[in-house]
């Protein structure tokens, strides 16, 4: 079994020991009861990591005397989930297991048939909560490169990002084209765009362009036709 993982933003400091301390220490020590003796990994979520041994632990945190310390590359290509805003648990479910197989970023679209209301202040929590949910599944998940989220994305902020993208495609149920089939291909970022439970409008694909593809003869939920996606592209790139 793997050492834990816990987010610390100066793992890099050139110092003998690291005090892992506020709520993330807390976490380790109270919720997670790490105690002295056992082995942690303390990352900044963006590749750098420090190894060591915890030496004590309070309520407030850990102290842990770093014995190795790395950077891991990102890996590549670069995969980014536009996933259509979902309803209650299931926007959980989504960001939970797309940060688990090993996507990048996750792009919360406000899609016409998302029935989500954008107020501001509705925004900023549902990109607090997604933001929460990728930061623990992305030390759940092991990784050294956490999961980012970005703001909620109308579909004109979509369409810029689908335009820059080396592949870019749309999960479709009625597509002829099969999402595993596509080869070569291209070098550069993937975008993959998962419509809301009631399916994309025509307007939307015309204005992305983006090909759209299919999974498979079954029809997914939207929680999970984007970790499908994923997974098939990571096999084919990162996952061979």
């Amino acid at each position: 079994m793997g050492i834990p993982v816990f987010h610390h933003a100066e793992v890099s400091t050139d110092t003998p020991d690291l005090a892992l301390t506020g709520a993330e220490g807390r976490h380790a020590a109270v919720v997670r009861r790490i105690g002295p003796g056992e082995r942690v990994r303390l990352t900044d979520g963006q590749g750098a990591y420090a190894d060591g041994t915890v030496t004590s632990a309070s309520k407030g945190g850990l102290v842990v005397t770093v014995e190795e310390r790395g950077a891991v590359p990102r890996p590549g290509p670069r995969i980014v989930v536009v996933q259509a805003l979902p309803k209650g648990e299931r926007a959980e479910l989504a960001v939970e297991m797309l940060t688990e197989v090993g996507v990048d970023e996750i792009v919360p679209w406000n899609a016409d048939r998302s029935q989500f209301r954008t107020n501001p202040e509705r925004v900023a929590k549902t990109h607090a909560k997604w933001k929460a949910w990728a930061f623990e599944a992305s030390k759940q998940a092991r990784r050294t490169w956490f999961c980012d989220v970005a703001p909620v994305a109308s579909t004109a902020e979509v369409a810029a990002l689908v335009a820059k993208a080396g592949l870019a495609v749309v999960l479709h149920e009625e597509a002829d084209l099969r999402l595993a089939a596509l080869d070569p291909l291209p070098p550069g970022d993937i975008v993959i765009v998962v419509g809301p439970e009631g399916g994309l409008t025509p307007a939307e694909l015309e204005t992305f362009g983006a090909p759209p593809v299919l999974l498979g003869d079954t029809v997914l939920r939207t929680s999970t036709a984007g970790v499908a996606a994923a997974s098939v592209l990571l096999a084919r790139t990162r996952w061979t």
